[in-house]
């Protein structure tokens, strides 16, 4: 029986089921922390008037606040205006979510510098995800 020096007794075999068994875990983590992307959404759904509820008291985007607060010179234009911005933001929640499942980094980092709420969550994701990538090329 092999035993590695870093694997406190362990065989060969155990420690490699050990490593996936933790880049398993890892990777749904990450999973995990990218549904944050879809809560965000649906929140920004509901606090931009996309949905028939709009609850903007407790949800709020700061873009859109800038258009009501900017936008009404832009006359006829001003609802389609805030319904494209409101849309265009939830399209781009959607995008990072997917992103962020599949395994893409980038996406946690995008949703940091876009989203202040979320950051924790997302920091967790890609940090998840980066671990996840090291574990794949750590040596034996």
């Amino acid at each position: 029986m092999q035993t590695l020096n870093v694997g406190a007794g362990r065989t060969d075999e155990e420690y490699k089921a050990a490593e996936e068994q933790r880049r398993a875990d890892l990777r749904a983590e990450s999973r995990s922390d990218a549904n944050y992307f879809f809560w965000a959404a649906g929140l920004a759904a509901l606090g931009t008037g996309l949905l028939p509820v709009r609850l903007n008291i407790f949800v709020s985007i700061g873009t859109v606040d800038l258009l009501t607060f900017y936008g009404r010179p832009l006359g006829e234009l001003y609802p389609i205006a805030m319904y494209c911005v409101a849309a265009i933001w939830l399209v781009i929640l959607l995008v990072l979510g997917f992103a962020g499942r599949s395994g893409h980094r980038w996406a946690f980092l995008a949703g940091m510098v876009l989203y202040a709420f979320f950051v924790l969550k997302w920091f967790q994701g890609q940090k998840a995800l980066k671990d996840f990538n090291e574990a794949a090329v750590s040596p034996l």
